[in-house]
């Protein structure tokens, strides 16, 4: 495997993760503050379609995001008046928010455009194009030169292959997810808010005698949960895809789950654990660099069940024991 291959497959493995970090950072939000929240995937799900919906009605990526974070928001206010304000059981929560956005997309597609429950495919502004970053090799220096763009990088120089490929290249919300690692660490680990959030997720009670609001403080991680995978949906239909399509989400929510618990509700560990699943789902698409590793055959469908056997293997705790927030899951019962 030249190195020009690994870039490749790096950038690939970048491309991929971006959801799951999206969605593995929503979840770090509201179950630091003591939400569990499995409808992650119903949320991703909900967003894609709304984002690629409005894109393809109006040509603009942008409001095609503001609206799939509105559709994302909706289920997570309703997902924390069953579990916040009606003390519901949170698993059973998200497992019907999951079931509503599995349902609801699929119907509303087929009545809004009748193409078997997809929406038309995003073109021109209906898209987050790639952003060329300063001196990288590009579209446009392809379209200069009058070569196809793997040829010029293919003659280019490792650090510029690097730069052009791997660093270079991505829609916004690609280094968006990236600022978000850092942002979160902060957030949570350095300011009065992210020691409150944490805090309600240990000792509710704690927090309620100091005279702050439990009930504010979850409402308010479930509301930033809402945010990113509305950001994570948008992204898979209006920029990693061009459109939507019945169940496009395909179990990333699950796995951001499992990497959150890999991460041990952490953000930079989240981020480690979310580029390893993207780079599974990379070899997927490109077996033959395995095959050429260890000379042998591979399959490409047991390239494409790895994330999945890795998230079983991950929530059986055979990657060392993960120990959630003490009070995550447990409706707050303020005491008279």
């Amino acid at each position: 495997m030249d190195f020009f291959t690994l870039i490749q497959i790096l950038d690939s493995t970048l491309r991929l993760a971006t959801p799951l970090l999206l969605a593995c950072l929503a979840g770090l939000y509201s179950e630091r503050a003591g939400i569990f929240d499995i409808g992650l995937e119903g949320k991703m799900l909900m967003a894609a379609f709304f984002s690629a919906a409005i894109a393809a009605t109006t040509g603009n990526a942008w409001l095609g995001l503001l609206a799939g974070t509105g559709a994302s928001l909706m289920l997570a206010a309703l997902h924390g008046v069953a579990s916040i304000t009606f003390r519901g059981n949170q698993l059973i929560s998200g497992v019907a928010v999951n079931f509503l956005a599995a349902g609801l997309t699929v119907l509303i597609a087929q009545s809004w455009f009748k193409q078997g429950g997809r929406t038309p495919s995003l073109l021109g502004n209906g898209r987050f194009d790639p952003i060329e970053l300063p001196f990288a090799i590009g579209p446009t220096e392809a379209e200069a030169a009058g070569r196809p763009l793997s040829h010029l990088l293919a003659e280019a120089g490792p650090l510029q292959q690097a730069y052009s490929e791997l660093i270079s290249g991505h829609s916004i919300l690609v280094y968006l997810s990236l600022l978000l690692v850092p942002f979160t660490a902060w957030l949570l680990f350095g300011t009065r808010f992210g020691l409150r959030l944490r805090a309600v997720g240990e000792n509710p009670a704690a927090v309620d005698t100091a005279g702050i609001s439990v009930v504010g403080l979850r409402y308010a991680a479930v509301m930033i949960c809402g945010v990113l995978c509305g950001i994570a949906g948008a992204y898979l239909s209006t920029a990693l895809q061009a459109g939507f399509v019945k169940d496009m989400s395909a179990g990333r929510g699950f796995i951001a789950l499992a990497a959150l618990i890999f991460a041990k509700w952490r953000p930079w560990h989240a981020l480690g654990a979310c580029l390893l699943f993207g780079l599974f789902q990379a070899l997927e698409l490109r077996p033959d660099v395995l095959e050429a590793i260890f000379q042998v055959k591979i399959q490409s469908q047991f390239l494409g069940a790895l994330p999945y056997v890795m998230t079983v293997v991950i929530l059986a705790g055979f990657v060392g024991k993960a120990v959630p927030p003490k009070s995550g899951g447990e409706p707050y019962v303020k005491e008279r």
